[in-house]
């Protein structure tokens, strides 16, 4: 008798290390499994960082990227691919070209450029070469900051709609312009989703939760998003309960304590 088998829906990390477990990988790993899906990992960048910032960022060598992204690809299927820290036009460069070779779609790109702690996470020449990635992907979420360099020009709450739609409208994506770094009340936070190509706008809002622990949400947030499309919910459904999931982490770690800084959201509710 045959057995018959059901495949996991796969979701694939392209993103850098965090040795303090609050960001990158590590959370990724966490909010895709968190999420319901399985997470499979390419890693980019190893960085040493914990709650207080990172000291060092050490590149994957290039040679030893390549080998990693083809033995996923050639190996899995993957529902979804949620892209984070590129450091470099090199590492970026090599990332679209094996996209492009394995015809890699429902991607997510995090455009990390600066870290929670205020410390840069890519290059001024890179972030060129990242524009140039973005329209691949099936969704960007940059927060207030990364949407003002991805644009050229200050965001804020007045303009937050418009700018949400400028950027979709420039790279050819839906966006998820996040809400954290804008004016927001301390009742609640606002999210805007702009849907690419329908041109639709999506206000996300979740309540206000006064807390430092918020280290890697964006990662958290980016990769839950993946893991919702990677099991077939459309666009605006992935975002929302990617939102709800987020938002619920946060509360459940606001008064958890790691290390001496900034810690980490909490991914499974732990005690």
């Amino acid at each position: 008798m045959e057995t018959v088998t059901t495949p996991y829906t796969s979701i694939l990390t392209i993103a850098g290390s965090d040795s303090g477990g609050c960001a990158g990988i590590q959370a990724d790993i966490k909010s895709i499994s968190a999420c319901g899906a399985f997470a499979a990992s390419v890693i980019t960048a190893t960085t040493a960082q914990s709650t207080q910032g990172v000291i060092d960022i050490h590149p994957i060598p290039i040679d030893h990227l390549e080998k990693q992204l083809d033995a996923v690809f050639s190996d899995i299927d993957f529902s979804a691919v949620k892209i984070g820290m590129l450091h470099s036009c090199e590492v970026i460069e090599t990332i679209k070209q094996k996209l492009s070779a394995y015809k890699v779609d429902n991607i997510v790109i995090d455009p990390v450029m600066i870290a929670s702690s205020g410390d840069a996470l890519i290059t001024d020449n890179a972030i060129e070469c990242l524009k140039k990635l973005l329209p691949m992907a099936r969704l960007i979420t940059p927060n207030s900051k990364e949407a003002a360099v991805l644009i050229g020009h200050e965001v804020n709450r007045t303009n937050a709609h418009a700018t949400a739609h400028e950027i979709g409208l420039t790279f050819k994506t839906s966006v998820l312009l996040k809400g954290g770094h804008l004016e927001n009340s301390n009742a609640h936070m606002l999210d805007i989703l702009f849907e690419y190509p329908s041109g639709k706008i999506y206000e996300i809002q979740h309540p206000y939760i006064n807390t430092n622990n918020t280290h890697g949400t964006g990662c958290s947030l980016s990769s839950s998003i993946a893991a919702f499309l990677g099991q077939e919910y459309n666009l605006e459904q992935a975002v929302k309960k990617a939102c709800s999931y987020i938002n619920e982490a946060i509360e459940n770690g606001k008064n958890k304590r790691l290390g001496k800084g900034h810690g980490p959201i909490n991914h499974f509710g732990l005690k």
